[in-house]
């Protein structure tokens, strides 16, 4: 604020001065409190001048009883993941409250470096909705892959003056902080004094408390109690995680204690636009929390002011005299629906549509991303052995088991073996057509024909493919191909369902209402072949995550990521 608008503010607030809105007879959310307030909402400009009766205003608003809490505040997302670009992303969760995301963009950084991030920031200008930055910390993740950029702590420098920037995003490399690795320490030091966010699924014991000494204060990876409890006593924050493919919300709701809980808050991480638009962002995990048993102050406060004070965003988070007048109103405190969403004072949605003008969709201005050498895509395996690894996809979870099959042995190759649910998946390096190609089998997709590829891959974002048969990978490869990046279904050689993502193969240039229509036919395309999957495209897209246990496949190979190291597919 200006001078000049903090003393409008206080006149306002002294009552020697007219507000410009009044929201009377409201039934405040009282994060600070924890109590339910009776109170009139005084705001001057974009920010709450008082609470209270019997100021003046040029308008006014009486909202007989209903709810008023801060809006909602996602800890944690990367909006790449839901398809869409920033706008987009914003019209899904603004109408459902949410007026502020924190987002690491490193999926576009992985394959754009540093301008990509810019271009998140730039798409992001003018929006309805506050978005921060967190600088993306694993660009590439590891050396196990092969990304379209790299980001050194110079690079990460150049973000650390942004006022939108609020610190270094998750620390996916946990083994280089916990050896104490030169070029990972010199990424925390340059935040050393802002917010340092982690990413250390299963760490425990002595690694885990390496891991805190280093500066690292949040985690949103815990999937039991225990994991996230003995998180908590050392010090970290916890992002309890309720994503597209990832759902620890249930799992760790019973950590939750009146003496804790202002230690955790809520956060997405990933969600495609089905969920976002049906269920919602954090609004969802508040109702969810509260049918579960959890205080609805609590609840709200775990989206709201706990974030708030995390991130060092002081003029948001609860609704007092200074703050952002982000305001939901809702009717059922056990059952909190936003009804209206105001940012900044100003109505922005109202019963689930957003009613202000959402920025332009800008020609996007990257370069394009697909650069695969056809040429060098085999994806026969020939036999070295009898007994194979296997990923093991564990449902609704980003984890994954270590297995070890027969392997189906025709003609002297490794082949799918649908009626065992193991089926051949096949990543290939997009960026710099360097040829590389990591081949292996899943099992717990259910494909019983066709194939399924696409290039939104954590976070290196190659091109995945997932199929029974050679042929159908090849076909499914192709197409993504020829779109410039994006999702494909196929059975055989017939296109069943696809997405076009030309912006970095992650991202559409189209309304999110579009996209969702494709994500459902493509889903639809993969139940049809076989699948039972919530969603087989988002949960393919982790498969070939190596910072995430137990066994992964990247462009480099198969991934033992408890060891943190590279393993052959044949066992014997």
């Amino acid at each position: 604020m200006t001078l000049e608008e903090k003393q409008a503010l206080i006149a306002v607030a002294r009552g020697d001065a007219p507000a410009d809105l009044v929201l009377r007879n409201a039934r405040l959310v009282n994060v600070c409190s924890g109590e339910i307030q009776d109170t009139d909402i005084v705001i001057k400009r974009s920010r709450v001048a008082a609470l209270g009766r019997g100021y003046e205003a040029a308008r006014s608003i009486d909202l007989a009883g209903r709810y008023v809490c801060p809006g909602y505040i996602d800890a944690h997302v990367h909006i790449e993941s839901s398809l869409c670009t920033p706008p987009e992303f914003f019209r899904a969760v603004l109408a459902r409250g949410v007026t502020t995301v924190v987002t690491d963009p490193h999926e576009i950084a992985n394959v754009f470096g540093l301008e990509g991030i810019r271009f998140m920031l730039d798409a992001a200008k003018y929006s309805p909705v506050s978005m921060y930055v967190m600088a993306s910390s694993c660009v590439p993740a590891t050396r196990m892959e092969t990304a379209g950029a790299r980001l050194e702590a110079h690079d990460l420098q150049t973000l650390a003056g942004n006022p939108w920037v609020l610190g270094l995003a998750e620390m996916m490399n946990y083994p280089g902080v916990i050896r104490g690795d030169e070029s990972v320490l010199r990424k925390i030091e340059i935040f050393a004094d802002r917010v340092l966010d982690g990413h250390c699924p299963g760490l425990t014991d002595k690694a885990l408390n390496a891991y805190v000494a280093a500066g690292i204060q949040s985690e949103h990876e815990s999937t039991t109690v225990e994991e996230a409890l003995e998180k908590l006593r050392l010090g970290m924050h916890i992002f309890i995680r309720e994503a597209t493919n990832a759902h620890n919300l249930l799992a760790l709701l019973p950590m939750i204690t009146p003496e804790n809980s202002r230690r955790i808050s809520f956060c997405t991480d990933d969600r495609q636009p089905a969920d976002l638009v049906d269920q919602g962002s954090v609004d969802y995990m508040v109702r969810v929390a509260i049918a579960e048993g959890i205080d609805p102050i609590t609840a709200i406060r775990m989206a709201t002011l706990n974030p708030a004070e995390y991130f060092g965003l002081r003029d948001r988070g609860a609704v007092i005299p200074g703050s952002r007048a982000d305001l939901v109103v809702f009717s059922d405190l056990r059952h909190p629906e936003a009804e209206s969403v105001y940012r900044g004072g100003e109505l922005v949605a109202e019963d689930g549509r957003v009613v202000v003008t959402l920025p332009d969709r800008k020609p996007v201005q990257l370069r394009h991303s697909m650069n695969v050498r056809w040429e060098a895509v085999d994806f026969a395996i020939p036999a070295e052995g009898k007994r194979i690894r296997v990923i093991g996809v564990i449902r609704d979870q980003l984890v994954t088991e270590h297995r070890v099959e027969d392997a189906l042995l025709v003609d002297g190759y490794a082949v799918s073996d649908p009626e065992r649910d193991i089926l051949k998946m096949a990543v290939i390096e997009r960026h710099h057509a360097s040829g590389n190609m990591g081949k292996g089998f899943i099992q717990g997709f259910g494909l019983r024909r066709g194939a399924i590829a696409g290039t939104v891959a954590h976070d290196h974002h190659n091109l995945v493919v997932i199929g029974a048969d050679d042929a159908s990978m090849m076909a499914a490869a192709r197409r993504v191909g020829e779109l410039g990046g994006g999702l494909v279904a196929v059975d055989g050689e017939r296109v069943l369902a696809e997405l076009a993502l030309p912006i970095g193969g992650l991202m559409s240039d189209q309304p999110i209402s579009k996209v969702r229509q494709a994500i459902d036919a493509l889903i639809a395309a993969g139940y049809e072949l076989g699948s039972t999957l919530h969603d087989p495209f988002m949960a393919m897209s982790f498969m070939a995550l190596e910072v995430i246990p137990q066994l992964k496949l990247t462009d480099a190979g198969l991934i033992d990521v408890d060891r943190f190291e590279q393993v052959s597919l044949w066992v014997d």
